[in-house]
């Protein structure tokens, strides 16, 4: 029989990894929409990459916990919602993002499971539906930034608006969408139980989208809102509260870089907390792409006094590589 987790970690390092994974990493989005669907839009070669590189991480002695983007997957869920709101009741967005939550931490538990099979690793992991408090006064209420689900015609957008209160905008000439605030992580609702687990040794997969955002009314109960967490920043203020030695984030590229896909391009491998802060100043990076990443890993690393602390960048099949290789991947360091 393989070792256990228990027994993995007793002979091993014991520092704490949070695993960000993005949401457009686990879809196919370079095949054509038939062939999308048949494969319930997950590409289940670059989930395998991911989880292959992940087991490796777990064998070599690291607690684990997976976070991972919704987007594309939200929107999938609304698109059918839409197309079927004729016959079933609608999903609303805090149920779409449950729903996914389960759908990729199924995913992710499956693949990862048979990985560490391979490695004869016995190990328990189980995903955590999350709830994410955010304050019901924050600004970005007042604002409506990130759009959500199908396009729809100006009309159809029109009757949404009257009918729900939805804010609608139109979207680069391909129809309206509904748009949605985007608040900041407060307190993680189920920090205790994903620190219990931790603690036995279970690979944890949480927070999934950024979390369901959820607000406390003024008799104490939480109520969902209809709002979009960004999951980078649930993944570092989890980062924090766990006491992670390493955020490691997976993405499309290998490193992060200053004048990105411009003739001066140009890498970031090994960088400080303060350099970070500077190059997001000037511009670096793109929002919606890198630059709520340096953001999350500003918040991380601010968050502490320890030296030791790290964020890695770098894409999913060299995270395992990256934790050994500080020439591998974007670096990001206290001092």
């Amino acid at each position: 029989m393989g070792k256990s987790t228990t027994e993995t970690a007793a002979t091993s390092n014991h520092k704490k990894v949070v695993i960000a994974i993005g949401g457009n990493s686990l879809i196919s989005i370079n095949k054509p929409v038939s062939n999308q669907r048949k494969e319930n839009h997950f590409d289940f070669t670059a989930i395998e990459e991911t989880t292959k590189n992940i087991a490796r991480i777990v064998l070599d002695g690291y607690r684990v916990v997976i976070t991972h983007g919704n987007g594309p997957q939200v929107g999938d869920i609304l698109i059918r919602s839409y197309l079927t709101r004729n016959y079933l009741p609608e999903i609303t967005l805090d149920m779409a993002n449950a729903i996914t939550q389960s759908e990729i931490g199924y995913v992710l538990q499956h693949s990862l499971k048979n990985q560490l099979a391979k490695l004869k690793q016995d190990v328990t992991i189980a995903t955590v539906v999350t709830q994410v408090l955010v304050d019901k006064n924050d600004k970005a209420f007042s604002s409506y930034t990130k759009p959500v689900g199908p396009f729809y015609t100006k009309k159809e957008a029109f009757e949404l608006q009257k009918k729900h209160g939805w804010i609608m905008k139109e979207d680069a000439g391909r129809g309206y969408r509904r748009l949605v605030s985007s608040p900041k992580p407060i307190k993680i609702i189920e920090i205790e139980a994903i620190l219990h687990m931790i603690e036995a040794g279970i690979v944890v997969i949480a927070c999934g989208g950024g979390g369901i955002p959820v607000y406390q009314t003024n008799n104490g109960k939480l109520a969902p809102c209809a709002a979009v967490i960004d999951k980078d920043l649930t993944s570092a203020l989890l980062a924090k509260l766990i006491d992670a030695d390493i955020f490691l984030i997976s993405t499309g590229v290998k490193y992060a870089y200053l004048y990105y896909n411009t003739p001066n391009q140009k890498i970031l491998n090994n960088i400080t907390l303060s350099q970070a802060k500077t190059y997001l100043k000037q511009g670096h990076f793109e929002v919606g792409s890198m630059k709520p990443k340096i953001e999350a890993a500003i918040n991380f690393l601010s968050s502490t006094n320890k030296p030791d602390k790290q964020v890695i960048i770098t894409d999913p099949k060299n995270i395992a590589r990256a934790l050994h290789n500080k020439k591998i991947g974007t670096h990001i360091s206290i001092a």
